[in-house]
């Protein structure tokens, strides 16, 4: 298979070297585009009736030749078209040339007039016609298929030319953060950047990725979590804030986890995780109110988890519920409840067997934080290598005073696999984390 591409390639590097000695560029900077592809199409009874040249561009999907003539097909961003190359109105030597040296998955600029064929296709005939990239190897439907799961995630480019659900699949991603950020906006919320380097990686139970840095000669931690900076900006006066970005964990991979993930997190000052929760369940039922139409439950973490395993707990949990009100020993961020120390004003959201949400009232005693560090510091001593480490500089914020908040966290990517009705985060990461490929 390897000596076919092999042989392909050298076929379209020859192409190539006749596109060149036909004193055509393979690779032009300038392009003369007057119409996506749907705008032509949508606008073509006006354009056909004024019998108006337009300029269009796109990927070569298709080539048919019938004799003095070929029909072909090009795709851009927006759609396919039809185009008609004929003899007669390209010219001999012109016509000659684009048999010779197009392949499937150039590019070319195409221009002429709008037309019907006898089949009703909406088409361009062509009159002029340029190479905008000359392809050196062939889309993988017209060599082997791509159907191999593993390198559709590796080679994304091609999953995306090949797969329009695919396109769609990211594109309602990209849907679905605008929404999100537009509806935090208008309820008041500062978009803001903390560092995703840091010289104390906490705000969460993981391990981190370590780095150096050169100049200043000391380590410091891809994030984990954006939480104890955006805190940070509580004390400091902002009072509705949120971040979305990137965190990174070294931590296992599955269908749920990737080592480099979106999170949304956001904080509110005089709010307590009662009404986080209420807030949470109006943005979740503005994105998709078939999924999250119906009132969300709540459930206390004692009645349902108690000894069992957590994971295997919620993987059973199908309507959206909220699991609340969890052990201190395992919330060492969250406020203890004022009628029982021993359990903390904390939530989990759970969907279709989906942790998507983990939010409590914050933890605002300075006393208190101390004490949950140094119990978490034992732990890392034990060997719990995910335990948090003691935040000096984070406890001495606090002892300058932060106001009651609510804060959450919300898996970006996880919510897109709900949304989407996906099976995997890799479905809904362009790029996902991916192993060596084995060489033989």
């Amino acid at each position: 298979m390897a000596k076919n591409i092999d042989e392909i390639k050298k076929t379209r590097l020859k192409k190539l070297e006749i596109l060149k000695k036909a004193g055509m560029n393979p690779y032009p900077a300038d392009v003369s585009r007057t119409h996506t592809n749907q705008e032509a199409l949508d606008s073509f009874s006006k354009l056909n009736k004024a019998n108006k040249k337009i300029n269009l561009v796109g990927r070569v999907r298709s080539i048919r030749v019938h004799g003095g003539s070929t029909f072909a097909h090009i795709q851009d961003e927006s759609g396919r078209i039809q185009a008609y190359f004929r003899q007669d109105t390209v010219g001999k030597k012109q016509y000659r040339l684009f048999l010779d040296s197009i392949d499937i998955g150039d590019f070319i600029e195409i221009n002429g007039t709008l037309f019907k064929t006898k089949k009703g296709e909406k088409t361009l005939e062509v009159s002029k016609w340029k190479t905008l990239t000359k392809a050196l190897l062939p889309l993988p439907e017209e060599w082997f298929g791509f159907k191999d799961t593993e390198e559709r995630f590796r080679r994304r480019y091609l999953d995306l030319i090949l797969n329009e659900e695919v396109r769609d699949k990211f594109k309602k991603r990209s849907e679905i953060i605008k929404n999100i950020r537009k509806f935090l906006d208008n309820n008041g919320f500062l978009e803001v950047e903390t560092p995703m380097l840091q010289a104390l990686a906490g705000g969460a139970k993981a391990r981190p990725f370590k780095t150096y840095l050169n100049a200043l000669n000391m380590n410091l931690y891809l994030r984990i979590a954006p939480e104890l900076y955006l805190k940070r900006l509580l004390v400091g006066g902002f009072e509705k804030v949120y971040e979305l970005n990137r965190n990174f964990r070294n931590e296992g991979m599955d269908r749920e986890h990737n080592p480099e993930f979106t999170m949304l997190e956001f904080y509110a000052a005089y709010w307590d995780y009662e009404k986080m929760m209420d807030f949470t369940e109006k943005l979740l039922k503005s994105l998709d109110k078939k999924i999250f139409g119906k009132k969300f439950k709540k459930v206390e973490y004692s009645k349902i988890v108690g000894k069992k395993d957590e994971k295997q707990v919620f993987k059973k949990i199908k309507e959206p519920t909220f699991v609340i009100n969890h052990p201190t020993e395992i919330s060492p961020l969250s406020k203890k409840l004022d009628n029982n120390p021993k359990k903390v004003a904390r939530f989990q959201l759970i969907t279709n067997g989906l942790e998507l949400c983990n939010g409590f009232s914050e933890l605002n005693d300075p006393i208190d934080q101390k004490q949950r560090f140094e119990a978490q510091e034992k732990l890392r001593k034990k060997g719990d290598n995910e335990a948090h480490k003691y935040d000096k500089d984070f406890v001495e914020a606090l002892e300058y005073g932060m106001p009651p908040a609510a804060g959450i966290g919300i898996g970006i990517d996880r919510l897109v696999v709900l949304l989407t009705d996906s099976k995997t985060l890799r479905e809904v990461i362009l790029f996902p984390t991916m192993r060596k490929k084995n060489k033989s």
